[in-house]
């Protein structure tokens, strides 16, 4: 199980090695939300994610004879280019499992950053049969993309800063908005407010029909999503909630959030034109939460967690449509 002492200990093995990412401000979000928006771009991270955290995370706390074996993941792109570039910068092999429809940008990047690709269909094949067949087959260490100690203390890292910072600027309660799939980076941002600000509160933010995290709160046990594809938030399209992340979700997060496709990708052109950044639809979830669905949001202020920037061309283009 992740702890605030293991988040702690991988800001230190990550210090030197990842971006410390901003809170950006803008009075025109203010207004769309009815209150303050901080929003923190980890679209400005390395790999375009957050995800570079907790793969440097799990990677650097390996022992050495397992590190040099090299590792394995599966992702739909994020925690994979995340891998690849951590691994690559260890100085040890990766093997990353993708689906055959995700973004091609995600692919061709993972390649790029020295990562063996294998894809398999989502719809017909298990990713976690693939992945657990060739780390045995081949002797690697299996990075999960979530649903895994070091992960989750990783991610949570992005949490010790965004207290911090929203403390200078005046901001000790409210909620932080986090884009959520799995639940590693929501789990270990939510370990981290408990610890640091508890007047803050995590919740997370998902594509409607995709809300698995969001009705496995209100029920108290774990939903599965009915499709794992379908939705232009690819990057946190997930079966259900983790088994290490679904206990720290229940126990430290409000309820959660849903926005509609359309909604994402206002978001992402509200982003661009009003904060200067590109985030991918997956990414823009809790913006969009923020911006349309403030209602059902406390506080004077609400901290964003914008997780991600990895889009394709044409679906930004699509996006930036919704300004005119």
């Amino acid at each position: 199980m992740s702890t605030l002492e293991m988040i702690e200990a991988a800001a230190d093995r990550l210090r030197g090695h990842v971006r410390e990412t901003p809170l950006l401000t803008s009075p025109f979000l203010d207004d769309l939300a009815g209150r303050r928006v901080l929003v923190k771009p980890e679209c400005l991270q390395h790999t375009g994610s957050f995800k570079f955290r907790g793969a440097w995370s799990a990677i650097s706390a390996l022992n050495a004879q397992d590190r040099q074996r090299g590792v394995i993941a599966y992702s739909s792109g994020n925690h994979a280019q995340g891998v690849a570039l951590a691994a690559a910068r260890h100085g040890i092999s990766s093997v990353i499992i993708m689906p055959s429809d995700a973004p091609q940008l995600k692919i061709d990047n993972t390649r790029a950053l020295g990562g063996e690709v294998v894809l398999y269909d989502r719809t017909n094949e298990s990713r976690e049969e693939i992945g657990e067949s060739l780390a045995t087959e081949r002797g690697l260490t299996l990075i999960r993309p979530y649903d895994e100690p070091q992960v989750i203390a990783g991610q949570g890292t992005t949490g010790l800063e965004l207290v911090r910072q929203a403390a200078e600027m005046g901001v000790k309660q409210g909620d932080v908005l986090v884009c959520c799939g799995g639940g590693g980076l929501t789990s270990g941002i939510a370990l981290a407010l408990e610890g640091h600000a508890p007047g803050l509160r995590a919740r997370p933010c998902e594509p409607e029909g995709f809300d698995d995290v969001k009705r496995s709160l209100a029920s108290g046990q774990i939903q599965a999503n009915a499709e794992t594809a379908g939705n232009i938030c690819d990057a946190i399209l997930t079966p259900q909630p983790g088994q290490i992340t679904f206990p720290i979700l229940s126990r430290l997060c409000g309820p959660g959030l849903s926005v509609t496709e359309e909604e994402a990708m206002r978001a992402m052109a509200l982003a661009f034109l009003r904060l200067k950044i590109v985030l991918e639809p997956g990414g823009a979830v809790s913006l969009a939460s923020a911006l349309f669905h403030k209602e059902k949001i406390e506080g004077d202020a609400v901290i964003v967690v914008a997780s991600g920037g990895n889009v394709d061309p044409e679906v930004f283009g699509k996006a930036l449509e919704f300004l005119t």
